[in-house]
């Protein structure tokens, strides 16, 4: 029994020495984030209540970049998070997976790039808009310039007000 109880804890202990590890901790919240965007659908739809209006997918996104601190790993979610939502729950469709995946690298990417330079704040919404640019410019090409904007802008606006907003007062806090 004694050696039982040793060995458990043994095993505990590794578990815990494990999720220091900097690249479990990043696969544990890659994991949760990716989790997270595949439930908004459902839950969406349980709810009867839009959510995708608030654009989830960038708010995760964010804070992947906030805890993940690391600009390649946001990347990854860019892609990730669009693809394995829209295989697991179809949504979203194929097409606008692929619009939303260049949104979002757009904003991992050029966010990395400009907090060389600028503060967070000014680089977040430069990075949020830019990706706005992309997601649009390839939603024309790919899905048909007839059903470009299906959010009112002004609850756009509102979400990226909101998700940078709130990235900011968080990033500095968190560096």
């Amino acid at each position: 029994m004694e050696k039982k109880m040793y060995f458990c804890t043994q095993i505990i202990k590794m578990m815990i020495e494990a999720t220091t590890k900097p690249i479990v901790k990043l696969a544990v919240l890659d994991t949760v984030l990716v989790a997270a965007a595949c439930l908004i659908p459902a839950a969406s739809h349980l709810f009867a209540v839009p959510l995708y209006v608030l654009n989830p997918m960038l708010a995760l996104l964010l804070a992947g970049v906030i805890l993940g601190r690391d600009w390649r790993n946001a990347l990854v979610l860019a892609v990730l998070m669009p693809l394995v939502s829209s295989l697991l729950t179809g949504m979203p469709a194929a097409p606008k997976m692929v619009c939303m995946m260049a949104e979002l690298a757009t904003v991992a990417g050029l966010f990395h790039l400009l907090s060389r330079r600028w503060n967070a704040v000014v680089s977040v919404f430069a990075a949020i808009l830019a990706g706005k640019v992309v997601y649009y410019a390839l939603k024309a090409v790919v899905i048909a310039p007839a059903v470009l904007v299906g959010t009112e802008w002004w609850m756009q606006l509102l979400a990226v007000a909101l998700w940078g907003g709130l990235f900011a007062a968080f990033y500095k806090r968190m560096r």
